[in-house]
């Protein structure tokens, strides 16, 4: 597609309306109203109510019902915190992912949590011809696979237990776990263990080994993860696979 013709396209699209909304609010002008966010958006008052409502209760904007003035919310600080957090966890943990996945030659991964989801902020893939994949921005259930479970087991107590009340257990593959009591029994022994090894739970015929990446104040950044196809777990020397990535999870926090 043509840049002009992209450039069109993409402009009548309710997503770049919602940006131009957002930014329309500025240091010099931290508060607007609906009129003065038409002016600088171009945007027409019938179609900025609907996006300004709908970024007021995503928790994106504020209104002051007094004034009726609007200012940006509190859900872009968190997003913004949240870009901060894991630029400066990846800026350290890159070099030495790329030294583990040179020793080893397979999948190395890093993992956090997000809207209660593990999602996978940074992979570098296997050498190997035949590899397990994992991909950057990939999210999946708390309750399946290394990475997610040291994820949720290294939370407090409190949001185990509500993450648990409200979840329903869905099978991804024959081996995720379908019992909650089962599950909590599993996040005891990862915690106290200080390591998680799954075969098949998210992905069949894929293997992965997990630990927890804590900062000093005792906070989990995330979760440092190797994967691999289970038809090469006999190959490797398990316990020494689990202190090359405890060691780098140091380094990283």
């Amino acid at each position: 597609m043509e840049k002009e013709s992209f450039k069109s396209n993409y402009s009548m699209s309710s997503i770049h309306r919602v940006i131009q909304v957002l930014r329309a609010f500025s240091v010099d002008y931290p508060k607007l109203s609906l009129t003065e966010i038409s002016k600088r958006t171009g945007i027409s008052i019938s179609s900025l109510q609907r996006i300004v409502s709908t970024l007021v209760y995503e928790g994106f904007l504020v209104k002051d019902e007094k004034t009726k003035i609007y200012s940006l919310g509190l859900e872009l600080m968190f997003l913004g915190q949240l870009v901060e957090k894991n630029d400066a966890l990846l800026s350290k943990a890159i070099p030495i992912m790329e030294e583990l996945n040179q020793e080893t030659k397979e999948n190395i991964s890093i993992n956090i949590i997000e809207h209660d989801e593990r999602r996978c902020i940074y992979n570098l893939p296997s050498r190997h011809e035949l590899a397990a994949l994992t991909f950057v921005g990939h999210t999946s259930p708390l309750y399946a696979g290394a990475s997610a479970k040291i994820l949720l087991a290294f939370q407090s107590d409190e949001f185990i237990k509500s993450y648990i009340d409200k979840i329903k257990l869905t099978k991804i593959t024959d081996i995720t776990v379908e019992s909650k009591e089962e599950l909590i029994q599993q996040l005891h022994e990862i915690r106290n263990q200080g390591y998680a090894i799954t075969k098949g739970e998210r992905v069949k015929g894929a293997t992965s080994i997990s630990v927890p990446i804590i900062a000093k104040q005792q906070v989990l950044l995330g979760a440092l993860s190797i994967t691999f196809p289970y038809i090469r777990y006999e190959e490797y020397d398990i316990e020494h696979l689990i202190l090359l990535l405890q060691q780098a999870a140091q380094r990283i926090s």
